[in-house]
């Protein structure tokens, strides 16, 4: 019995490094894969408020965000998407549990001090169905451009407040200021 419990512990002394190990190499190629889609959005977003308007820009967001990231998770396989505790769009937004619980740890993280553009996790996780996966999250914060959609509601214009309303009829997403945590990326890799 001693030599058994001798074997594990030495076992787990030998795998728990490589696992670590395995996990910072993932968060690295998973940031270097995932991240850059991120200021492609911004860029989209600023160039649009620019030309048409915040109003004009709702589109962006609300579909062509949504496609750069599709298009990135079907060229590598992964699920990504943005989500929030606070959601404009339920349907693609809404976080699950691990999710959550990151977002509200990034967003006690950044009242403390923390640079939100610093704020990610990454983990190897075993889902039920038996199946190994990296998950990682990076906080998105609130830049300039995002103020005028997700800033105080009482500043929002009012035609600009209308279409985010028809656009979103449950939307939560407002009363942030910059450099709050607006939602995070969020990747789901299968090993």
């Amino acid at each position: 019995m001693n030599r058994l419990l001798a074997t594990l512990l030495l076992s787990s002394a030998v795998v728990a490094p490589a696992l670590a190990q395995d996990a910072q190499s993932l968060l690295q190629d998973t940031r270097k894969q995932a991240l850059p889609v991120l200021p492609k959005v911004v860029g989209m977003m600023q160039d649009t408020v620019a030309e048409k308007g915040a109003a004009g820009a709702i589109p962006v967001c609300k579909e062509k965000a949504p496609t750069l990231l599709k298009q990135r998770a079907d060229e590598l396989g992964w699920g990504i998407r943005r989500v929030s505790l606070k959601i404009r769009n339920p349907e693609r937004g809404t976080p699950d549990v691990w999710e959550a619980r990151h977002l509200a740890d990034f967003s006690a993280r950044a009242a403390a001090g923390a640079k939100p553009e610093t704020l990610e996790v990454g983990e190897v996780l075993t889902r039920a169905d038996g199946k190994r996966e990296f998950r990682y999250m990076r906080a998105i914060p609130v830049a300039e451009v995002c103020l005028k959609c997700h800033g105080d509601a009482a500043t929002i214009a009012p035609d600009l407040k209308a279409e985010l309303q028809k656009q979103y009829p449950q939307d939560q997403a407002t009363g942030y200021s910059k450099g709050q945590i607006r939602g995070a990326l969020t990747v789901r890799r299968p090993l």
